[in-house]
């Protein structure tokens, strides 16, 4: 889930935060300036929402068998030309990839020998005129390119998450932001052209790139111009959020769209709407004071000024010093990360927590076609359930610390995944519920983990730390396409597989240390141990005492 991982750059500033919120602390917290950038740079994220989770119904598999065309020629039926087979809910079924071979001219007609679908494949067009699926026969043999399809897109999501942060350093958030948005935009219309799976791939590749280049951006941007106070909210209540509206809106769109050239081109042309937004959002005086740029910084604060309806002080950042401090000579590097006892106990277990928490999360976004009941509104209750998760943990975060939330979610979610099993087939509307309910459960405690895994990386090295976080999470998102898959040959082996992963990541996070109220850690020495570590440690202090 890339849009609840805010980017490492927006939380190592080579400004020091406490120096830079007292320069502008004259603007207020929540003026008419900062809730302009806290509405707009929120909106940006809402094609985010739709540009991944589309492939839902871009490359749905409607139902298929062996094309006959001399069926009609020899008065034959399909009982005759096809074999039958089981499908995963037991019913029988014509065979989708074989069909009995024809004996032209002879009294039989057909053998018993079983050949592939040479002659291609008939699609049902009860619910889509046409997906990739039906343009470019990605079944049978082909049915890997499918969920591999979206794997392509998640590995342009991995690529963009390594150099995004380093580009929007060195050119700024603003036009990081509008490029990218632009690459997403653009290369979605592009898309829509595609004359074969492999270009179709291939520009969904940088199309990943773009979005996830996109949502770091626009997440910096808003970190840096915001406040402290309302930089949690605007992390939850407003990227999040308006990425699951986006995500809400996409079954809509595709239940009045049934054709996928359609449909993603009525997903990307959206991506116009943004063009005013580059004259109201502005750049991130906080960059532009690590760059040097004292006058255009003064400039943008001064305007927000006006817009907020206060006077600023004669001068805004006093000797006009870039730093306003001097920068620490330290230099870090990933080998800290695992330098120390604590801090590679603490990498590792949010990384293994990240990885999997991941895999359910898309695994579950994902297979909403695959649910039983009406896949438009299964995918439209997903998203809901995301908005609700997000609301819900803010909540709970106030009265309830961060591991009993994530360790009771997550537990919750997992269990409920596992009785997904138990639910006979004719009771569709419970195994969906189910399923809703851990997708909630699920949502929540990632929200409430991304909070707390910043909480327990050091100032110094916390940006390298979310960093692997964020690759071990896009690798698990990579694989999580291939969870629906393996539903066409048991309906509740994803629901096992993904409830037996949520439950491991919910025992994991029993080990995570509390951080609620507890001060940021800025140096490697400061990292709390994680709890087996503690309890360890506190049995040998034990026996050494009555020794």
């Amino acid at each position: 889930m890339e849009r609840l991982q805010t980017p490492p750059s927006a939380l190592t500033s080579s400004v020091p935060a406490m120096d830079y919120d007292e320069a502008i602390s004259f603007l207020g917290e929540w003026g008419p300036f900062q809730k302009s950038v806290f509405l707009l740079l929120s909106l940006s994220t809402v094609p985010n929402g739709y540009s991944g989770m589309a492939m839902v119904f871009l490359s749905d598999t409607p139902e298929h068998r062996c094309r006959a065309p001399y069926l009609l020629d020899s008065g034959a039926n399909l009982s005759q030309a096809l074999p039958t087979e089981t499908g995963a809910d037991g019913a029988s079924r014509y065979s989708r990839c074989s069909r009995f071979k024809w004996l032209n001219g002879t009294g039989a007609e057909f053998s018993n020998e079983t050949e592939g679908c040479l002659d291609g494949w008939d699609y049902s067009s009860d619910r889509y005129e046409s997906t990739i699926v039906t343009e470019w026969d990605l079944v049978c043999g082909d049915a890997w390119r499918v969920p591999f399809s979206l794997s392509i897109f998640f590995m342009g999501v991995l690529s963009g998450s390594f150099v995004s942060g380093q580009i929007s350093d060195r050119f700024g958030r603003k036009v990081t932001l509008f490029t990218t948005m632009a690459v997403q935009t653009l290369f979605s219309l592009v898309q829509v052209a595609s004359v074969n799976w492999v270009m179709f791939c291939s520009l969904f590749f940088i199309i990943g790139i773009g979005q996830i280049s996109n949502y770091i951006a626009a997440f910096v941007l808003g970190s840096e111009l915001l406040g402290s106070s309302s930089r949690v909210s605007f992390s939850t209540l407003g990227m999040c959020v308006f990425y699951a509206l986006g995500y809400a809106s996409l079954p809509f769109c595709a239940y009045f769209t049934r054709s996928w050239r359609i449909l993603l081109t009525v997903l990307s042309l959206p991506g116009l709407l943004y063009i005013p937004l580059w004259w109201l959002i502005p750049e991130s005086p906080r960059w532009l004071l690590a760059q040097g740029r004292v006058e255009e910084a003064e400039a943008i604060v001064r305007a927000a000024a006006r817009k907020n309806g206060v006077t600023p002080p004669a001068v805004i950042f006093p000797g006009k010093d870039p730093l306003l401090l001097k920068s620490s000579t330290t230099s870090y590097t990933f080998l800290d990360l695992i330098r120390t006892t604590k801090m590679r106990n603490v990498t590792i277990l949010n990384s293994a927590m990240w990885f999997v928490i991941t895999i359910s999360y898309f695994g579950l976004s994902l297979s909403t076609p695959n649910m039983n009941g009406d896949p438009y509104l299964n995918c439209f209750l997903s998203a809901v359930m995301e908005i609700a998760a997000y609301f819900g943990a803010w909540l709970l975060l106030k009265v309830v610390t961060r591991k009993t939330v994530i360790t009771s979610t997550l537990l919750a979610g997992g269990g409920v995944l596992l009785l997904v099993h138990f639910v006979p087939q004719n009771c569709s509307v419970l195994s969906v519920v189910l399923a809703m309910a851990a997708k909630f459960g699920i949502t929540a405690a990632f929200s409430v983990l991304y909070i707390s895994a910043v909480e327990q990386f050091p100032t110094v090295v916390r940006g390298m730390g979310l960093g692997i976080c964020s690759m071990s999470s896009k690798i698990g998102s990579t694989i999580s396409p291939f969870f629906p898959y393996i539903g066409v040959y048991d309906n509740t082996l994803p629901y096992i597989l993904m409830g037996l992963l949520t439950v491991v990541a919910g025992l994991l996070s029993i080990l995570i240390p509390e951080t609620r109220d507890s001060p940021l850690p800025d140096d490697i020495t400061q990292v709390q141990k994680i709890n087996w570590v503690c309890c360890t440690s506190k049995t040998r202090t034990e026996k050494a005492s009555l020794s």
